[in-house]
């Protein structure tokens, strides 16, 4: 153990060149074989004294042994990442070397017992490469003590579970001392050297062992069984991680040992419905289709599930370079690896420049738009109100009129909940946008408009878990608008996924309304993150916590609840998670008029009429905030400064007289 526990001892010999590692190996291997047939000749005929030709024999194993296992790889292995496939080639040296020792030897009448010479020198050749071989890995792969390395428990001992433990064993960075598993044939075996629990020893196993991390190895499993046993875990105060999920394992998206934090559709247990592949396909396959927002979080998901249903062209539309790059770069790769013939175009420009979107759509032949760009900020939209008016609506607007001018098929709107009843300049603007569309479809019968509208989106920037998860890391606080915030979460692929699926259900001017299940309490969120990330609230029952949660208050037009229905006709549609809308509109003739005045107030950047607009267009728009428009804001203050300064000089001037 002296030997194991020397740091400098290991660090010399794994900074060894490879080829003084070879050479080390080689001329160990040969007193080793010299070893295993003088052992062979002591087994066989008790004293050597009696077997003159011993020397030769052995000599005759290291001239045929080395070179063999040279061809067979033993030497170019790397020790410390050896598997199953060395055991196999282990063996062929072994039995081949002392079968061709045995021939030669009774050949030339240098010993007599052929049979027992190859079973006794191939058992010790393969013990002696296996057990040196095996012992290297182990003491070059040992890092710091037991003692030093966190204590981590397995919980799922398939065969995801092993890969796992295989992988924690030789990475030496924590050290697994225990494996749980729901399968009762299990229990109290051992699996890679660590003990299979019940689940239910979790509470005594945690406190016994001190682990503090918990790997959920169970690619396989439900999400609705994956949520059961957090909630069982959440309670322990240890940080739990998960593998990816199985369909990623076998695509080649990760790996086993990719772990990742728990995310929130882990925690929400909420199982994908497959998707129908006739409504996927409808709208896309070998046509040519337009997303704008394609770098944003719904946009280049989108982008990602076209490309594989067969899309003839996808123009991919963003005002933001960077993030026009990255998923015109993610689309080749899969291109690429799948071996597509889509073609890929890139295209930089804004919603709101009338003759860029309308080149594009001629150019390009655009049949389908998947309509995904917005601001959608709350905070930033509020205090940004004019922009927000022009991108948001007015930009919907000039870009689906050119679209319905140019005679494209389908034009899918990517909507939002905030727009129903909104409380605030982005979800006003947003139903704008749903209104529009739904009076131009009036008027142009040859597209079929349709909005989708959903809630939030796990991971998209700007949602709150990896906010969360950025404040836990550096140690909290955890900030929570309000105690009773609720919100809807979905996952972003199935959001993308669903969109694709309610455009091709469209009969022309649709509202489509996705199914977000049960909305989650925010502050219930945090805890469970806070939790699963292996440490406490800290609140009056628990003043020694880890982590505390602040309130800060509602943001400027945030709302408690948000909703996902305008009025109450709502159907059903071929797909369980989507729903269709009755809604109320204004005639075509109205809106376009409402909406000129609106431009015209961006024009000329009258923030307060263009809100004052807002109000009358959306209905139950009651904004109860101050314009908070950052521009608009230092414009007045410049103006009261300038206008009081003026006062004033007239007042000293009149006291001067």
């Amino acid at each position: 153990m002296a030997v194991k526990n020397n740091p400098s001892l290991r660090k010399y010999l794994v900074e060894l060149s490879r080829p003084s590692k070879q050479i080390a190996m080689v001329a160990i291997d040969v007193f080793a074989y010299l070893t295993c047939v003088y052992c062979t000749g002591w087994l066989l005929v008790g004293d050597n004294s009696g077997f003159s030709e011993i020397h030769l024999i052995g000599v005759m194993t290291v001239f045929i042994a080395i070179p063999l296992g040279w061809v067979l790889g033993l030497y170019v292995t790397i020790v410390r990442y050896i598997g199953t496939e060395f055991l196999i080639r282990a063996n062929i040296t072994a039995f081949s070397s002392a079968a061709a020792v045995a021939v030669i030897s009774y050949w030339f009448e240098l010993q007599a017992a052929p049979y027992r010479w190859t079973v006794i020198l191939s058992a010790l050749l393969l013990l002696y490469i296996c057990f040196s071989r095996y012992s290297s890995r182990v003491f070059l792969a040992s890092g710091r003590p037991q003692n030093e390395l966190e204590r981590v428990l397995i919980y799922g001992a398939g065969s995801a579970g092993v890969q796992l433990a295989d992988y924690l064993q030789l990475s030496r960075t924590v050290f697994p001392v225990a494996m749980v598993d729901d399968d009762l044939s299990l229990h109290g075996k051992r699996v890679k050297g660590l003990k299979v629990h019940n689940p239910t020893d979790l509470e005594k196993l945690i406190a016994e062992e001190r682990i503090t991390r918990v790997l959920l190895a169970l690619p396989r499993v439900s999400r609705r069984r994956r949520r059961i046993i957090l909630e069982k875990i959440e309670g322990f105060s240890v940080h739990v991680q998960t593998i990816p999920d199985f369909s990623d394992l076998v695509s080649g998206i990760s790996r086993v040992d990719d772990i990742r934090e728990i995310s929130l559709s882990d925690l929400m247990g909420r199982q994908a419905v497959p998707p129908n592949p006739e409504l996927l396909h409808a709208s896309i396959d070998s046509k040519s289709v337009l997303v704008t927002g394609a770098g944003g979080s719904i946009g280049s998901e989108l982008c990602r599930q076209i490309i594989m249903l067969r899309v003839r062209k996808l123009i991919l539309f963003d005002n933001a370079e960077a993030s026009l790059y990255r998923i015109e770069r993610e689309l080749c790769g899969l291109i690429e690896e799948h071996g597509l013939t889509c073609e890929v175009v890139p295209l930089l420009g804004s919603i709101c420049d009338n003759k860029r979107v309308r080149d594009v759509i001629e150019t390009f032949g655009v049949q389908t738009i998947y309509h995904a760009a917005a601001y959608k900020h709350v905070p930033i939209v509020e205090q940004n109100l004019l922009d927000g008016i022009n991108n948001n609506a007015l930009g919907t607007m000039q870009l689906a009129q050119v679209a319905c001018e140019l005679g494209i098929e389908t034009f899918v709107l990517v909507s939002t909940d905030k727009a129903v009843r909104p409380a605030n300049a982005m979800g006003a603007t947003k139903r704008v946008a749903e209104l529009v569309l739904q009076a131009m479809q009036e008027k142009f019968l040859e597209t079929r408009l349709c909005m989708v509208r959903f809630g939030n989106v796990l991971d998209s920037s700007g949602s709150v878990v990896p906010l969360f998860r950025e404040q836990i890391r550096k140690g909290g606080p955890v900030t929570v608008t309000h105690r009773d915030i609720v919100r809807y979460f979905m996952t972003i692929p199935e959001a993308a996924e669903l969109v694709i699926q309610a455009g091709a259900m469209a009969r022309g001017g649709d509202v489509f309304v996705l199914d977000m299940g049960e909305p989650i309490r925010i502050q219930d969120l945090a805890k469970r993150m806070i939790n699963l990330m292996g440490m406490s609230v800290c609140d009056k029952s628990n003043p020694d916590g880890d982590i505390e949660i602040c309130y800060t208050g509602l943001r400027p037009a945030e709302k408690l609840y948000e909703e996902l229905l305008v009025g109450d006709d709502v159907s059903g549609t071929e797909h369980p998670r989507i729903m269709r809308a009755v809604e109320t509109f204004e005639p075509y003739e109205l809106i376009i008029k409402q909406l000129l005045q609106l431009k015209q107030m961006v024009a000329i950047q009258d923030c307060d009429r263009a809100r004052e607009l807002l109000s009358e267009i959306v209905a139950g728009y009651l904004p109860t905030n101050d314009i908070g428009d950052l521009v608009w804001g230092e414009k007045f203050i410049t103006y009261e400064k300038s206008r009081n300064s003026n006062i004033t000089d007239l007042s000293t001037r009149k006291n001067s007289r």
